[in-house]
């Protein structure tokens, strides 16, 4: 794989993580997956509060000007679930066929995966992605958009090269 050099955020959401009531595997594997295609700039566990996921999230896109901003945590269905509703809040756009795609992969997995609500999309020029929180569905999420994100991101950067190149 080819080396790139993006600014990466890794975000965990978590209440029991953030008391360190629980170590940050999925942050920690995110990391270890997303080496290739950057440095981690900045990493952060935070409890599940909306309001600190949003400012967050905007500062990282609009001050920081990371590429690439990964979460992980938050997007099921319980009450301190609130990870989707932070990230519409600070969204431009979606993009919806990298959510998609991650939904589809883990379906072939788990009938569960149909109950997640990750929104994928940007801000600015910041790629914005939300991953489940357990390792193995980052594991599962990330490994499909891998191949994909350093067009987005150079995409997102300016690149303004035609995008019809083959698949190799």
């Amino acid at each position: 794989m080819q080396e790139h050099n993006f600014r990466i955020g890794v975000l965990t959401l978590s209440d029991k993580g953030s008391r360190g009531e629980r170590e940050d595997e999925s942050g920690r594997l995110i990391g270890e997956m997303i080496a290739p295609f950057g440095s981690v700039a900045r990493y952060q566990i935070v409890p599940d509060e909306e309001s600190r996921i949003v400012m967050l999230l905007t500062s990282w896109s609009d001050e920081l000007k990371l590429n690439l901003i990964l979460t992980t945590g938050g997007t099921g269905l319980s009450e301190r679930d609130v990870t989707p509703q932070a990230t519409e809040q600070v969204l431009d756009y979606q993009v919806p066929g990298m959510a998609e795609a991650m939904r589809s992969t883990s379906m072939q997995k788990t009938p569960h995966a149909m109950i997640s609500r990750a929104l994928v999309g940007v801000r600015g020029k910041t790629l914005i992605v939300n991953l489940p929180g357990s390792p193995k569905g980052v594991k599962e999420n990330l490994e499909v958009l891998l191949p994909a994100l350093p067009h987005a991101l150079a995409k997102l950067a300016g690149d303004d090269s035609d995008c019809a190149e083959p698949v190799r």
